[in-house]
């Protein structure tokens, strides 16, 4: 089964169409807050469909990411007590945040903003700690900022080249990013 390959070539398909940037926003916002899947899997094939304007679609992706984010905090703010029983499945990791929030503060905020950890579980998760907004927001946009620009560069710089060996690769390289992710989670749900 090429599950991925297929979800490739989908947003590849996407991002030629005339409300490419529109779907990429509206999946950066719904992410952050809500939505399972991470925006990057759309904001790279996207970049590739068009490598001139990879940096603008870096910018539109953090622009509406650290809305969506704002908006989970809002959510975890003022809704936590609400959401948690739908969202019992996202329970331990929670929790998981919780503590880390404990441990290293805003820092984890930016960190969380970078790495393929589900974004949204910070946001709510800093909101329903009440964690100062105003860092959190920073904190956001220096992690988001980071991955989303980090994507574009390389793109422009070795976009041609990468492609098609990322299409040829893409299964691996999804269900890598699977088990990574996976790995990760187990890890620090372990500590």
């Amino acid at each position: 089964m090429k599950l991925f390959t297929s979800l490739y070539n989908m947003v590849l398909t996407w991002s030629k169409h005339q409300h490419a940037p529109k779907y990429l926003s509206a999946v950066s916002f719904s992410e952050a807050s809500f939505f399972p899947v991470p925006v990057a899997i759309m904001l790279i094939p996207m970049s590739f469909a068009q490598p001139s304007r990879a940096w603008k679609l870096a910018g539109l992706t953090l622009v509406f990411s650290v809305l969506g984010g704002v908006v989970g905090y809002f959510i975890g703010w003022g809704a936590y007590e609400v959401i948690a029983p739908l969202v019992h499945h996202y329970a331990e990791q929670f929790a998981n945040a919780r503590n880390w929030f404990s441990h290293y503060g805003v820092w984890i905020v930016l960190m969380a903003g970078f790495s393929p950890v589900p974004y949204k579980i910070f946001t709510i998760t800093a909101g329903a700690l009440s964690m100062p907004f105003i860092p959190f927001v920073i904190a956001s946009i220096i992690g988001r900022a980071s991955q989303f620009y980090l994507i574009a560069f390389l793109v422009t710089k070795f976009g041609s080249a990468m492609e098609p060996k990322i299409h040829q690769y893409i299964e691996w390289l999804g269900w890598g990013s699977v088990i990574v992710i996976s790995g990760l989670l187990l890890i620090l749900n372990l500590k």
